[in-house]
């Protein structure tokens, strides 16, 4: 009889507890006051992100002024266009949820998803390079197939947006949803496979050095970092596409943006740009790249 009556009050209070919890979310999401607090810190946070990658592209330039586009120039002036768009976005956003017709809302929404994607592809790019010039394999192929699979996945995002605007049907929207997960997916497993390839044979080097230690760590949290963020990013796509509890559109669920955001892209990016800060050396014999 004790441990029935025990059991009946812990159901009680944890009713109690996610009773609470669940006022607090919905209080949050449906406060006009709270909407506005919580996208104006997510665009403070993105301008603060866009700042750092700023400052860096222009010490960067001012330290190797004699090259052009390198891929670490090319890695922070995307950082800041990414960041600064969605800056603008969450400064902007409830004159973005009002824009018309709807099919220009997703795309103010998924435009700076693939650029990010870009970016970040930008690393993957580079290690595969490294990874298989170390094993004396050509890599002329690779940039090619690099512009190819993002000349592929923007054609196709491209499509979906101009199918939804002329046919605006709910599976349209959650084939779109679904293609942004499997991108994510594409780009964890690519950090993991090239990531992983480029950590393991630095780990079998045989020289120890602080360099090859220092860049033994860089690529092994980098890789950990960007497998973690795409891997998320996949995971909570397939809930958006499919449960509107966790649906990431601007105004339905801020706290939920609010998470979302700043797991898959503040928290990742600011980690990178400081894990990849050092400036190149002077007068370099070789163009600089990211995770030198």
């Amino acid at each position: 009889m004790g441990r029935g009556l025990l059991g009946w009050y812990d159901d009680a209070v944890m009713m109690y507890v996610l009773k609470d919890a669940y006022s607090w979310w919905d209080e949050f999401n449906h406060s006009n006051v709270w909407q506005d607090w919580i996208f104006h810190v997510l665009a403070a946070l993105y301008g603060i992100v866009t700042l750092v990658a700023l400052v860096q592209l222009i010490r960067i330039q001012l330290r190797v002024p004699e090259y052009g586009w390198t891929t670490q120039k090319v890695f922070h002036f995307l950082n800041v266009l990414v960041n600064g768009v969605r800056c603008l976005i969450f400064v902007f956003h409830r004159d973005v949820q009002h824009v018309k017709p709807e099919i220009v809302q997703h795309i103010f929404h998924d435009v700076p998803s693939l650029a990010f994607f870009t970016t970040y592809a930008l690393l993957v790019l580079f290690w595969a390079e490294i990874y298989y010039q170390a094993r004396g394999v050509s890599t002329d192929g690779i940039r090619p197939t690099f512009f190819a699979i993002n000349g592929i996945i923007y054609a196709i995002q491209i499509a979906l947006w101009i199918i939804i605007w002329w046919k605006p049907i709910h599976p349209l929207v959650i084939l779109s949803k679904m293609f942004f997960a499997g991108v994510s997916l594409f780009a964890a497993l690519g950090f993991l496979l090239y990531g992983g390839r480029l950590f393991l044979m630095l780990q079998r080097f045989p020289v120890e050095s602080k360099g090859r230690r220092k860049k033994l760590q860089e690529v092994g949290y980098v890789t950990s970092i960007c497998f973690a963020c795409f891997l998320v990013r996949c995971i909570m796509m397939c809930f958006n596409a499919f449960d509107e509890a966790a649906n990431l559109d601007l105004m339905d669920h801020p706290v939920l943006n609010f998470i979302y955001y700043l797991l898959v892209e503040i928290l990742p990016s600011s980690l990178v740009l400081f894990i990849l800060r050092k400036l190149p050396p002077k007068q370099a014999i070789t163009p600089y790249h990211p995770i030198h």
